[in-house]
């Protein structure tokens, strides 16, 4: 890569860099015409939803496509 597209690239990211950092979130704070949200989820129903859901749904995948491979035994 020459050195004239390096600083093409670098430019360019710092742009999109700059350019996310002065977008500000504090319309995120402002509320919109019916909305309605509700109560927050507590420190158990959390992790149970992020953390143990996505544990328990990964070990019955790999069950499921394990299973056919338990029942056929060791080959020769």
């Amino acid at each position: 890569m020459d050195k004239r597209n390096a600083l093409r690239a670098g430019a360019v990211t710092a742009a999109a860099t700059l350019m996310m950092l002065m977008t500000s979130p504090a319309m995120a704070l402002t509320r919109d015409d019916g909305d309605d949200p509700g109560s927050g989820l507590s420190v158990a129903q959390t992790l149970g939803l992020y953390v143990l859901a996505p544990i328990v749904l990964f070990a019955i995948i790999a069950g499921l496509v394990m299973l056919p491979s338990l029942g056929k035994g060791k080959k020769k």
